[in-house]
């Protein structure tokens, strides 16, 4: 299992599908977009948009865009989506209502391109652009983890740094000299904090740091030749993680997260104690 999703993180990595500025515009409806530095809206302001004023988007994250902004001193800026309406961009360069932010220098507004004589060519279909990317606010999916540890997950951010995630989980040991066997239930309900973000033409990432509680039901059971019953009990343990989350250009609803942590939980059975150190693959599908 954890070599399939490997595949499919190698696969999304060396296939990107970017979407360039002259396929899509995000026109501003809000009264004033601000625009970040960075596609957190914790990083510094370079500057703001007007209502009506058309941004070539060069790339689309979910829920930001990272568009053409002279103002800033790499000449782009992020916008998260709530702020206008992307759509295809018409033939005639788009026209743009930008205010920096107060400086001491002013950067001087882009020269507009002179307008083409328009030549007859044959029509081309493009791909239908999505008006309504997903925000990244609730996604599902599942994991995957050593000890045969296989569950589903939710994770909800409630804005770019502070979120909230649930995991059910399932995992069994086994002892070859005695030949019993127990498998354990888990609830681990959790917070996870967002670092600073890395961006790149292809991936998102962003790394995080969280902690979780676990509520553990673990049940022993012996070889059937034996006769005896099965031994249950419960507890409650602590997990602290951290880990990335790579959100892929060509697929800006998923995200794959890879994480390692610290499991303290009690082990009320002798010789089958679970490991300290914690390892899982999860991906999520954004949903809305």
């Amino acid at each position: 299992m954890i070599r399939r999703i490997a595949a499919v993180v190698l696969t999304l990595a060396l296939t990107p599908a970017l979407v360039h500025a002259q396929d899509t515009v995000l026109t501003v409806t809000a009264p004033s977009a601000d625009v970040y530095k960075s596609p957190s809206n914790v990083t510094p302001i370079v500057g703001h948009a007007s209502r009506g004023a058309v941004l070539p988007v060069s790339r689309n994250l979910g829920s930001w865009v990272k568009v053409a902004w002279p103002g800033a001193p790499d000449g782009v800026g992020y916008v998260h989506v709530t702020m206008g309406q992307l759509g295809p961009a018409s033939g005639a360069a788009p026209a743009t209502s930008m205010s920096p932010r107060a400086s001491s220098t002013t950067a001087a507004p882009a020269p507009v391109p002179p307008a083409r004589t328009a030549v007859p060519t044959r029509a081309v279909a493009r791909p239908a652009v999505n008006k309504t990317p997903e925000s990244h606010l609730l996604g599902v999916g599942g994991l995957v983890g050593p000890m045969s540890t296989i569950g589903a997950s939710a994770r909800a951010w409630r804005d770019d740094r502070l979120g909230f995630q649930l995991a059910l989980t399932r995992d069994a040991m086994s002892s070859d000299l005695a030949g019993n066997r127990v498998t354990s239930m888990q609830i681990e309900p959790g917070v996870v904090y967002g670092l600073l973000d890395h961006v790149t033409d292809y991936v998102w990432l962003r790394p995080y740091v969280g902690a979780a509680l676990s509520v553990r039901r673990e049940t022993l059971r012996f070889p059937t030749a034996t006769g005896v019953e099965p031994v249950s009990d419960s507890g409650l343990g602590l997990r602290l993680f951290g880990g990335t989350e790579f959100t892929f250009a060509s697929v800006p609803q998923l995200g794959l997260s890879v994480d390692l942590g610290y499991r303290r939980v009690p082990t009320p059975f002798v010789g089958f104690e679970a490991d300290r150190l914690s390892a899982a693959i999860a991906g999520h599908w954004y949903i809305k």
